[in-house]
């Protein structure tokens, strides 16, 4: 799949840098080119991505504190400044616009909405988000932004992958080395993703396209992407097991949102030597994963690579019944109420919802 990465906010840009990265090394040539946005010259500075710093007349570089209102002001404001940066970029050679932001802070939580309903107005090739959803330990305000932006991005998008930062930090690491070690566990996820029939070394039997990833995301709403492998005998027939094994550790283990299993929609891509890749195994891998996700929609096929090793690509679409999901949107709606008791306002009593709109 070509696409053209936007990545708003600072953890955006970061997570946005990686994945072009991980293409670039592994010689994909998916990611057509990418876009880095933000209020905060500070965060735009350090990026080797073209960038674009909106809000200066209000907030003169200096970012919106966390304030995901303002964020969606600005952006709405120089929305024309971003869509100009991008146009060039947007050519017809692209498939997908992926806009990439953390959902807890102020200029990505509250400007990618916004991004995405302007991209959604002037192109007609998808347009999809992919969200960081903030630790239970990052504080009220991370998760009340967070749901507002999620709820906004899951109507905008055309589908909205979410990375758990929650199941991916490990304990002891420092937040600068755990962050980084984050983002490239997501680039090798969403950059393999949009390699799958891109740029493929060998000939599979029968080989994952772009027409694959954009029909399986087709369902909309939430979507959450797994990744494991593990050594490959140089025989087809001994690897049954392996290719099972590896497409259960990508779903049990390797989700970006984990235990969110229960799906509309899903996509299996076994990456590997061809000639090592178990016909039987990625059959029983496929049928194994309708089973666990309740969906009849799972798509399977090759992602011919040179290696050693079998890996299994999972892409679940429509995952927002899951447990992992609704434990989220408690946190944020009990941060909602923790918000309001502080500073009481007579007319939330006749909100209907917990977690206004951001738009």
């Amino acid at each position: 799949m070509k696409a053209v990465l936007v990545g708003v906010g600072q953890a955006g840009g970061k997570l946005t840098t990686a994945i072009a990265e991980f293409d670039s090394e592994m010689g994909f040539g998916a990611i057509h080119d990418a876009l880095a946005v933000n209020t905060a010259a500070a965060d735009l500075d350090p990026l080797p991505l073209e960038t674009v710093l909106i809000g200066q007349s209000r907030v003169s570089g200096h970012g919106v504190g966390g304030d995901n209102e303002l964020g969606a002001e600005l952006m709405d404001e120089d929305a024309v400044e971003v869509l100009d940066a991008l146009a060039p970029k947007v050519t017809a050679a692209v498939e997908a616009v992926f806009v990439v932001a953390g959902l807890g802070g102020g200029t990505g939580s509250g400007g990618a909405p916004v991004l995405v309903r302007e991209l959604n107005r002037v192109y007609d090739v998808p347009v999809y988000a992919l969200g960081v959803l903030p630790g239970r330990d990052e504080g009220t305000m991370y998760q009340v932004n967070a749901g507002r932006s999620l709820k906004t991005l899951v109507r905008e998008a055309d589908a909205t992958i979410l990375l758990d930062n929650d199941a991916w930090r490990s304990s002891g690491e420092s937040v600068e080395s755990g962050y980084a070690a984050i983002n490239r566990s997501m680039a090798k996820r969403v950059g393999l993703l949009l390699a799958a029939g891109e740029a493929v070394e060998g000939v599979g039997e029968s080989v994952v396209d772009t027409s694959e990833v954009i029909h399986t995301l087709r369902a909309g709403g939430m979507a959450a992407v797994g990744y494991a492998s593990a050594p490959a005998a140089e025989d087809a027939g001994e690897n049954v097991n392996t290719v099972i094994s590896t497409t259960r550790s990508a779903v049990m283990t390797g989700l970006s949102l984990p235990t969110a299993t229960d799906a509309d929609a899903g996509l299996l891509a076994v990456a590997g030597d061809p000639d090592r890749i178990s016909r039987k195994g990625a059959e029983k891998a496929r049928t194994w994963l309708q089973e666990e996700t309740g969906s009849m929609q799972v798509r399977g096929g090759d992602f011919p690579l040179e290696s050693d090793r079998v890996a299994a690509l999972v892409l679940l679409a429509g995952v927002e019944r899951s447990q992992r999901v609704e434990r989220f949107l408690e946190r944020a709606r009990q941060a909602v109420r923790d918000e309001r008791e502080e500073t009481p306002d007579p007319a939330a009593a006749f909100e209907n919802d917990e977690i206004d709109d951001l738009m």
